[in-house]
This record gives C-alpha cells, structure tokens and sequence, in this order.
C-alpha cells in the first residue's frame, strides 16, 4: 500500500511540474478530440494529444514519455487554436520533452525517422524537428 502511495506521489507531482512548465491546466480538457483532428502529425503518433492529454490526467506520465507523440509535435499550435477550452497539447509536449532531456533520456536522431514520414511532413514539422534534435 505504500509503494502505491509514493508512486501516486511522484506521478501527482510531475503532473504539476508538467502544468507549471506548460502553463496549461489539464483538467480544462474535456476531450472533445480537435486538438487529435487538426493535428497534422497525428497520423504518425502512437497516442494522439488528446489521448495523451487524456493519460496525463489520469497520472500516467510515463505512458505518455514512452510514446513518440511528443517527439513529433511541430509545435505548430493548431491544438491551441481548435480548443474550445484553449489548451495546448504543443505546450504539454514541449515540457515533456524538456522534462526528459534534463533527465538525460535520449530522443531519436532524424535519421531514425521513417523516410516515408519525412517525405509527408510539412516543412514546419522538419525545421522544428532539427530545433529537437539541437536542443
């Protein structure tokens, strides 16, 4: 019981380390999916950002730094601009993404993307890609 209470702990607490560096709230999220249909990427992503939002509420953290979804946000804020509730799943992943470099958790070189992928992505999604891999 108390392992369960201490992880409880540490996923509550990077919950809010993830909101502070963001500067979302993810309990404003109602999951309506605009954010996953506007997404230009989502196609590529193992969880699309409103399942990752989704998981994010629900605590599970590593879930989501496991997923690929994070590392392919263009940072192209279409998330932002279809929320009703004016959330940025671009934010969310930004901070999950500095969160796991600080922790020294690698993230894929651009040549471990699929060609297929790189020939599909809109540009914006390649220069903010090498803005990643640089960081």
């Amino acid at each position: 019981m108390k392992i369960k209470l201490f992880k409880q702990e540490i996923e509550g607490s990077s919950i809010r380390q993830i909101e502070r560096s963001s500067g979302e709230v993810l309990k404003n999220c109602y999951q309506c999916g605009n954010c996953s249909g506007g997404c230009p990427v989502s196609y590529e992503m193992d969880l699309p950002p409103s399942q990752a939002i989704r998981f994010l509420q629900l605590g599970k953290v590593e879930e989501v730094k496991k997923a690929n979804s994070m590392w392919l946000c263009v940072g192209c804020q279409q998330c932002f601009s279809r929320c009703p509730k004016s959330v940025s799943a671009a934010n969310l992943f930004e901070a999950l993404r500095q969160m796991s470099l600080r922790q020294g958790k690698d993230h894929r070189e651009i040549r471990d993307l699929p060609v297929s992928f790189l020939e599909k992505a809109p540009q914006q999604a390649i220069v903010c890609g090498f803005r990643k891999l640089v960081s």
